[in-house]
């Protein structure tokens, strides 16, 4: 039996002309936030987490049975999975900061750290 992602997670809508818009008022929110430079991490991560299931439910190139869609879907896969890929490395980027890992190890030992000291 296949479960929908509303199935799972109360917080997505079991309609999908509403969960279409909610993602698509994300993806703009979060856009705009990148493009301007503002939540720049929080953004990209934002844009990273709805770019997967509108991948993995629009660009299915295994179920395509005609060879030109699927190539066209493929396409379309790969690139959707290298945009995650510079999504997620603008989600880890510190700005020439120390890293995330260093940042939260400092944290734990109760030092602070802000960029600029």
């Amino acid at each position: 039996m296949v479960h929908s992602l509303a199935d799972r997670l109360p917080a997505v809508p079991a309609d999908t002309a509403t969960a279409i818009r909610l993602n698509a008022g994300v993806q703009v929110v979060a856009a705009v936030l990148l493009a301007s430079g503002r939540l720049t991490r929080v953004s990209a991560l934002a844009l990273a987490v709805t770019l997967v299931p509108v991948t993995w439910a629009g660009h299915r190139f295994w179920e395509a049975e005609d060879e030109q869609e699927r190539a066209q879907q493929r396409i379309h896969f790969l690139k959707n999975l290298s945009m995650l890929g510079g999504l997620l490395i603008t989600a880890a980027d510190t700005g020439s900061g120390p890293s995330l890992a260093w940042r939260a190890r400092q944290r734990v030992r109760g030092i602070s750290h802000k960029v600029g000291d």
